[in-house]
């Protein structure tokens, strides 16, 4: 064998390494690999139109979401855990007035009735997507996901996971506030 051809795996490492470490670099830099990007920040909510959980006659569509006033999209489901860990910290931004609107995501409509009579429910509405085509819509991965949507029915924010006291003093809440404000 010749001797140049027994450096061909060392050479391949060193390149495996040197990728290995820019990305590492770019993390350090603020980099979040754990963050989703959506396509939609910046536009309206999809159209839809949806049953409420509690109301099965009673149908909404997206203006629902445009009344002037920010708010909180949450993406649950009883089937998802993390879902059951986030369901505390809702109640409790519900009760400071932070306006949060629940998508029930392909999910049984009883067991999640059942669910907010047992847990609370911090939701201002409830939409039922049993089928997922609007969170498909929307770009969900997921339970849960919580949007910002602005006054006005524009997606400002996506947060992918569970919304917590750390998510919402840092990236929230300053939108949040902003939007409050009409900005």
């Amino acid at each position: 064998m010749k001797p140049k051809l027994l450096f061909i795996p060392l050479v391949l490492f060193l390149l495996l390494a040197a990728v290995f470490m820019v990305q590492l670099a770019r993390n350090a830099q603020g980099d979040d690999p754990t963050r989703l990007e959506s396509a939609l920040i910046g536009k309206p909510v999809p159209v839809f139109t949806l049953t409420s959980l509690e109301q099965p006659d009673k149908t909404f569509d997206r203006t629902v979401l445009a009344d002037g006033h920010p708010l909180l999209l949450n993406v649950w489901a009883t089937w998802c855990p993390t879902c059951r860990a986030e369901h505390q910290f809702l109640n409790t931004l519900a009760r400071q007035g932070i306006r949060v609107v629940g998508l029930n995501y392909k999910d049984d409509r009883l067991n999640a009735v059942n669910w907010l009579n047992t847990l609370g429910n911090p939701y201002v509405l409830n939409l039922y997507d049993g089928d997922g085509m609007f969170g498909l819509d929307l770009g969900v991965y997921g339970a849960p996901e919580t949007f910002l949507i602005d006054g006005r029915g524009i997606i400002r924010y996506r947060h992918a996971g569970d919304l917590n006291a750390d998510v919402w003093q840092r990236e929230v809440r300053p939108l949040y506030q902003k939007y409050s404000q009409g900005g």
